[in-house]
């Protein structure tokens, strides 16, 4: 999968399937904070999803949905980290990471 800093910068990295973006954030290193622990009970893994990948992720929930509206720099295509899933067809996702403030 790609991570796209805040600045532009693309960083290609190995995304195993079953694991979360946010847990491949922390395995590589990627600077997305995660504050819960993937639990749902904050927006700290805020991304924002490749406009072209989007259709291809399943529906937020509602809970989801309740917890974005608490990030900074919300668009269209917001999603949580945590709760975007990597698998086969996901092989390539792109997302970028949202500027702090």
């Amino acid at each position: 999968m790609i991570f796209v800093e805040p600045d532009g910068t693309e960083r290609q990295v190995d995304a195993p399937v079953g694991l979360s973006v946010l847990e491949i954030a922390h395995k590589h290193g990627v600077d997305l904070e995660g504050a819960c622990e993937g639990s749902l009970a904050c927006a700290t893994c805020h991304v924002i999803v490749d406009p072209s990948w989007a259709p291809k992720l399943t529906t937020p929930t509602e809970d989801e949905e309740d917890m974005l509206d608490l990030a900074f720099g919300l668009e269209a295509t917001s999603r949580l980290g945590c709760q975007i899933i990597i698998s086969d067809a996901l092989d390539g996702l792109k997302v970028r990471l949202p500027r702090k403030s």
